[in-house]
């Protein structure tokens, strides 16, 4: 039996009656507009009373509520609405990504029935916020407002889990990151944190049983997630899935995509395969860009972390066949931006073993893996990649040990995390590696590092203006890499040794430059002198300590 629902708003500022509709059960009703002026990059929300026959809200074959707006340009854009059950009403959620005059109507399709209201227009003013992040090269994401960005943060993919100290909250890390000059982090959905489609989540205290097709407590955590982040002033890479979801002897038997819960797909393979699961996930998509997609701080819409940990065993048998992962990337990817108006960038990832096809998805924007144990890779990782895909590539997750966060192998840790920011610093790739295992180097006070990567990172962009290039460079036994950002030179040099190395390195540095360097670990500034004789530049009485690593600029001396 379908059920007919009406949700009245506490108050109404406009009506705007339907234009046309096919019967007396499916109507638009009365549609609120944001009582506060609308700003530019900035979120607007309308709520709207509807009758229409359904028996799923979230199920867009059923019924499917969008707004239909004309930009100042000319540009036609089409949001998803979202029904709101703690409210009882639908809701529009936009962000205007130009300021001037827009038109708009809402478009309620039940059914056989359509019904579109009347055209009506408001006026977003102009702002001087920066607005949605976008592909701009191999280095950097550009803003709408054109300015530049590097991310530049670690993983929080989860707050603490039942077993883990409550401290680890959004609440404590979050705010932590951005006083330290991070910009970006990386979390993640699954059933012990902001478990959207999770009926019984596990692990946690923070969520209980529901019964609802979307999570109640995921949701309200999510809005306060993304609130929080907007006040920060950080961005996020949110992950939508992770592979212990498709893993027979792990969150499979929990999902509601099983049919053994009441789900469409018969095993892991028919989640890729089984259109009734793919319409499910679609309807997860629709109801993630509706309600949250308005956003600036959300940056990455992430499908999977991992994807390959759930496609293979450890000796790598095939569990699910490659192909229709990467088949189902194709299909979402395409979806996902055909109905997300604001562009966000969109990603997946996996651990160590590529899915063939995946990372030449046109609608995938950069591509990305996790590297553990071998961080001295990464520098090599990123033009293997470029040169064989042509699009950025992000190391998402690194570290030292994937196994666990045991402090006795806290020191290693800490000198692996400073060593993958540099790497990625001096690398084409817009966002630096993200270390994980938060919670350790929380513990180990490393988060005040991030000073020292955004200082370096901040300079560079404003150097060259987005323009990196690598040059080359030998430093003894220092292993040291180079880029010149607009007219200054930037020089990473490590000592991999256990003992002081003197600061030699052949650069090609052009004369009546100065030259400064930074210490990272001390986020300290020192001025020096330096003989530069056939190529080979001289650092005057400096040597590196062991363990250890600094940055040397040169700049013109006119510009000291």
């Amino acid at each position: 039996m379908k059920n007919y629902v009406y949700a009245l708003p506490c108050y109404v500022l406009l009506t705007l009656t339907a234009a046309a509709y096919a019967n007396d059960s499916t109507k638009l009703r009365n549609i609120t507009p944001p009582a506060a002026p609308v700003n530019q990059y900035e979120k607007a929300e309308w709520n709207i009373d509807l009758t229409a026959g359904y028996d799923n809200p979230y199920d867009q074959r059923q019924v499917k509520l969008d707004m239909l707006l004309v930009s100042p340009s000319g540009k036609p854009l089409q949001l998803p609405a979202y029904f709101d059950q703690a409210a009882g009403n639908w809701k529009s959620r936009f962000t205007p990504q130009e300021a001037g005059r827009y038109q708009y109507c809402f478009e309620l399709v039940a059914g056989r029935d359509t019904v579109k209201s009347s055209t009506a227009v408001f006026t977003a003013n102009k702002s001087q916020r920066k607005g949605f992040l976008h592909k701009n090269d191999l280095w950097t994401f550009r803003f709408d407002n054109g300015e530049l960005f590097r991310g530049i943060g670690e993983n929080v993919a989860w707050e603490s889990r039942s077993f883990e100290n409550d401290k680890w909250t959004y609440d404590y890390l979050l705010p932590s990151l951005a006083k330290n000059g991070a910009n970006f982090f990386r979390t993640w959905m699954c059933y012990w944190n902001l478990p959207l489609e999770w009926k019984q989540p596990r692990n946690t205290k923070r969520y209980q049983p529901s019964a609802d097709y979307f999570h109640p407590g995921a949701i309200r955590r999510m809005d306060q997630l993304v609130e929080l982040c907007d006040s920060l002033g950080l961005y996020f890479m949110l992950t939508l899935d992770w592979h212990g979801h498709l893993m027979e002897q792990g969150g499979w038997k929990h999902s509601s995509y099983n049919k053994a819960n009441g789900g469409p797909a018969h095993n892991p393979t028919a989640f890729f395969t089984s259109r009734e699961a793919m319409e499910k996930y679609k309807n997860k998509l629709r109801y993630v860009v509706a309600r949250w997609g308005y956003s600036t701080s959300i940056a990455v819409w992430e499908f999977f972390n991992e994807v390959d940990n759930a496609a293979f065993t450890a000796s790598d048998s095939i569990l699910i066949p490659p192909p229709v992962i990467a088949q189902w990337h194709l299909e979402m990817s395409r979806y996902l931006k055909d109905i997300d108006p604001y562009g966000h960038l969109v990603s997946t990832s996996v651990s160590h073993r590529d899915i063939i096809g995946m990372n030449s998805i046109p609608y995938i924007d950069f591509n990305q893996k996790h590297i553990y144990k071998h961080t001295e890779k990464i520098p090599g990782i990123y033009p293997e990649y470029i040169q064989t895909y042509g699009k950025p590539y992000v190391v998402g997750e690194f570290g030292y040990r994937w196994e666990d966060q045991d402090p006795r192998y806290a020191a290693e840790a800490n000198y692996d995390y400073r060593r993958g920011l540099w790497y990625g610093m001096f690398s084409p790739t817009p966002i630096l590696p993200m270390s994980w295992w938060w919670e350790l180097f929380d513990d180990q006070h490393m988060t005040p590092y991030l000073q020292s990567a955004a200082t370096i990172s901040n300079m560079m962009l404003q150097a060259g203006n987005g323009h990196f290039e690598q040059i080359p460079v030998r430093a003894g036994l220092l292993e040291a890499y180079a880029l010149k950002c607009g007219d200054t030179f930037f020089v990473y040099a490590l000592n991999n040794t256990n003992s002081e190395q003197p600061a030699e390195m052949q650069v090609a540095i052009p004369s009546a430059y100065s030259m400064q360097y930074f210490q990272p670990l001390q986020h300290s500034w020192r001025k020096t002198t330096y003989r530069q004789a056939g190529g080979k530049v001289t650092i005057n009485n400096i040597a590196v300590p062991p363990k250890e690593e600094m940055v040397f600029v040169f700049t013109p001396q006119t510009k000291f």
